[in-house]
């Protein structure tokens, strides 16, 4: 298997507020574009050409990946869904096998190495990779049925269910004809299920199941999340990060690097070129950070973190189990949960969980809710229908660009457009949509207010 095929053309807008001015395989998960990581994946599978199939801001995807060798793009315009974007990059493919990955998908590079095996060692036709539904609800999903190792069936967000399909398949160059046949709908959907009009892969995998061809089924070995929705980028970084996390068996003190005998360390330590961890710094758990990094006084660190570079985290801060990017600030009693991505600034006893998109600037005293008084968890509203995510639903997903006044309180489970401002002392109930400030409403004023109300 040496070709691979990347779908990275999508409009991406179930994971609002992170899809509307970025495209969506771009999202940072551990700091890095997931297309890159799936680049670098396949190739450390032995996949020695890929093609990434671009279409809705392409640039961010060739400016992602464009520098990895063995990358060649390929425009799908306009976007017709899956099948068709296959099909416009088979056109620079000759009569050999081919991978298909869709570019929002986070895993381990086994998963793509156990798919590959698997398909070459059954020499079949197609394979493709699937996971249990666990706690998940099929209706949010393309499912998938099997016996004896392959699959008997797909089904589009069915009422029931025991696994889904991944978006990873493995083809012979003989599936092009499926493609090419795919009516442009998934039929294979329940009464009243409601598919919208795009030709989807599944649905070329069900015509050859049909046509009696034998679809391997190969079940995911590490971890895997398709990020579909905003609290899947909070998984997503979660998850890869305890997974690198295992990796580290010993510290790692790159050139440069310090760590003050001040400081309490009870966990694996790696560190980037420069990086200081100065006195009274605490950390328990595994923590892995870049270069030119300042974590000094009394930083409160626990759980497994993955910080980038040019941070500055200080002041007694607390910082549990999260993702921080590039140049970021953490400090003066702030608390953190989740994921910063690049230049997010945190000051003075703000308490945030979730996620924080780029150049977002958090104002004093700032709160996010995390527990509602009924103990349940907050439904989200994703394109007029709401679901309830089975992780990280009562936290907070802030967009790339916004700004906090002092004293906000953002109430559980809300999502902040890119482009917003939540103004000083706005307690926020509802969502809030891109480019929009929203302040405080002065209700009441009581004039005149002055010594006489005081008796004199």
């Amino acid at each position: 298997m040496n070709n691979a095929i990347v779908l990275a053309a999508g409009l991406g807008r179930k994971v609002w507020p992170y899809g509307e001015f970025r495209q969506k395989c771009t999202i940072p998960v551990a700091n890095k574009p997931i297309v890159r990581r799936i680049v670098e994946n396949l190739l450390e599978v032995g996949i020695s050409r890929i093609l990434v199939v671009v279409g809705h801001h392409a640039q961010q995807v060739r400016g992602a990946i464009a520098d990895i060798p063995n990358v060649e793009f390929v425009t799908q315009n306009p976007l017709g869904g899956t099948a068709d974007a296959v099909l416009t990059a088979l056109e620079n493919i000759n009569d050999e096998d081919f991978l298909v990955i869709y570019g929002d998908i986070v895993t381990s590079s086994d998963n793509f190495r156990i798919i590959v095996e698997e398909y070459c060692c059954q020499n079949a036709e197609a394979a493709a990779l699937i996971h249990p539904l666990n706690d998940e609800d099929a209706l949010n999903w393309l499912c998938a049925k099997t016996s004896d190792g392959c699959l008997t069936s797909i089904e589009g967000h069915p009422r029931g269910g025991s696994h889904r399909l991944c978006g990873v398949y493995a083809f012979k160059s003989t599936a092009k004809p499926y493609l090419l046949r795919n009516p442009g709908i998934v039929t294979q959907v329940p009464v009243g299920g409601m598919p919208p009009p795009e030709s989807e892969i599944a649905q070329s995998i069900q015509l050859m199941i049909n046509d009696s061809i034998d679809v391997v089924a190969v079940e995911v070995t590490d971890f895997f999340v398709d990020v579909d929705k905003p609290w899947h980028v909070l998984e997503a970084n979660r998850r890869l990060v305890d997974h690198l996390s295992k990796q580290i068996d010993k510290n790692k003190i790159a050139e440069g690097a310090r760590i003050s005998d001040a400081a309490d360390i009870n966990g694996k330590v790696v560190l980037g070129k420069n990086t200081v961890i100065g006195p009274r710094v605490v950390i328990n758990g595994t923590f892995i950070a870049g270069s030119n990094n300042n974590i000094t006084n009394g930083a409160i660190l626990h759980g497994n973190l993955y910080i980038g570079n040019q941070c500055r985290i200080s002041d007694y801060c607390d910082i549990d189990s999260s993702t921080i990017g590039n140049r970021c600030i953490v400090g003066h009693g702030a608390e953190m949960s989740g994921v910063m991505f690049d230049k997010v600034y945190l000051y003075h006893y703000c308490e945030m969980s979730g996620v924080f998109g780029n150049a977002t600037d958090i104002g004093a005293a700032t709160v996010c809710g995390t527990l509602r008084f009924d103990d349940g968890d907050t439904r989200m509203k994703i394109e007029g229908r709401y679901e309830v995510p089975t992780y990280g639903a009562n936290a907070t997903y802030m967009g790339d660009y916004c700004r906090t006044g002092v004293n906000a309180m953002i109430m559980p489970g809300r999502r902040i457009g890119s482009y917003s401002v939540v103004g000083p002392g706005v307690i926020l109930y509802d969502d809030v949509p891109s480019k929009t400030m929203i302040l405080a409403k002065q209700e009441l004023i009581t004039k005149p207010w002055g010594p006489e109300r005081y008796g004199w």
